[in-house]
């Protein structure tokens, strides 16, 4: 009896641990929800990003994307987010979908611009630049190392025959005495 009561209290201690961990994980993961003035952007491609994804400035969290929909007329995608009151966009501020790493998430960051007037609640951010997608990143470096190839290959083909317009089994030309 006396092993029960041992094993039933340690594990209300580790259960006790994990739930510490759990509140001090949540606390400093910032997973909060920003409240504060709505604002929209259009963009051409938004894959990878959803709603509940932080919107950054200079990597600092100041507001939340709350809603994904797609433009009926235009077929682009519109991001709606909330941005905190304390923070005030200008007009010609940009917005980017950016990716925490390699393999993670995507986050909108907002680089904000010099004009005066600023973005009001429920305005719009009109300029968008979508990230190319993992595939098309691979694609071009593939598409890129192909074509450095070919114009590899070309210039050996010059060298190994000897000078452009040189018949084959023709002596090179001497280069001039100076």
């Amino acid at each position: 009896m006396r092993r029960n009561v041992i094993e039933t209290v340690l594990g209300g201690v580790v259960l006790a641990v994990a739930a510490v961990f759990l509140a001090f994980a949540y606390k400093s993961a910032d997973l909060r929800k920003v409240q504060g003035y709505d604002i929209t952007a259009n963009f051409n491609s938004i894959t990878g990003l959803q709603s509940g994804a932080d919107v950054r400035i200079s990597g600092v969290k100041v507001g939340t994307v709350t809603g994904l929909t797609l433009d009926p007329t235009t077929y682009q995608a519109v991001v709606h987010l909330s941005v905190d009151n304390s923070v005030k966009l200008p007009k010609d501020t940009a917005a980017v979908i950016a990716s925490e790493s390699l393999l993670g998430g995507k986050f909108l960051s907002l680089e904000p611009g010099g004009d005066p007037d600023m973005i009001k609640a429920n305005g719009k951010i009109e300029f968008t630049q979508s990230t190319p997608g993992l595939e098309q990143l691979l694609g071009q470096v593939i598409f890129s190392l192909q074509s450095m190839s070919k114009s590899g290959d070309q210039a050996n083909g010059q060298s190994a025959g000897g000078q452009q317009g040189q018949a084959p089994g023709q002596a090179p030309a001497q280069p001039p005495k100076l």
